[in-house]
């Protein structure tokens, strides 16, 4: 997954990053809510955390600022105000779910995965398309019940693609996803997504994947 970590406490802000990271997403970080809705804006993020206690504006007027954007990712508020009046205040404005400071990371991991999920309207934590099963969880992929052997750069260009199966998706976009705010090569696209293709017939699969010509590429299989 793509997060958006939107938190002015330095210290809480690192660990999320580091620890979610570890797991195997990405993640990049705002102190405030101005910088905040830049980054939902220009970055393709799969969801957001945002705090309440923001030092330039509260997080809730972030949140209504990210829905008026026409932004759907789910957001999940993070907080430590523990009234129900600002529970109700930040999932009115747009707010996906709720979870009070101090929090176990397990828990807080469980419900990004299903905010995700949800989202993209999957309940189970895998995607089926055809032969081949994306495990959301173990971030990993099977063709026929057989293991695919990927790197983590072409996991994240499959997911990405399967997720948004039957759109078509630009090759700027893949970067960002891959790369995000660091600068990427848009020939490595082309490279990986070679590779892909070929690792998914080699496994039994016919190729899923269609370049179209000028505006990128769509995953063409219906998943389920």
């Amino acid at each position: 997954m793509r997060i958006l970590i939107v938190e002015d406490d330095p210290l809480l802000s690192h660990h999320l990053k580091t620890e979610l990271q570890a797991l195997g997403n990405q993640a990049h970080c705002a102190a405030t809510a101005t910088e905040g809705l830049y980054m939902a804006k220009d970055y393709p993020n799969d969801i957001a955390i945002v705090d309440l206690g923001l030092p330039d504006r509260d997080g809730v007027s972030l949140i209504k600022d990210i829905r008026h954007a026409g932004i759907r990712m789910p957001i999940l508020v993070l907080t430590g105000r523990a009234n129900w009046q600002d529970k109700v205040s930040a999932l009115d404005a747009g707010g996906d779910d709720y979870l009070v400071k101090p929090f176990q990371k397990e828990e807080l991991v469980a419900r990004l995965n299903a905010l995700v999920r949800r989202s993209a309207g999957f309940i189970k934590p895998e995607i089926k398309a055809d032969k081949i099963v994306v495990d959301l969880l173990a971030k990993k992929v099977t063709v026929d019940e057989t293991p695919l052997d990927l790197t983590a750069f072409e996991y994240d260009l499959l997911e990405y693609l399967v997720r948004h199966n039957r759109q078509v998706v630009s090759k700027q976009r893949l970067l960002d996803v891959l790369y995000q705010d660091q600068e990427g090569d848009p020939n490595t696209i082309e490279v990986m997504m070679s590779r892909l293709r070929k690792k998914l017939t080699q496994a039994g699969q016919d190729n899923p994947i269609s370049t179209i010509r000028g505006q990128g590429y769509i995953f063409e299989v219906q998943v389920n």
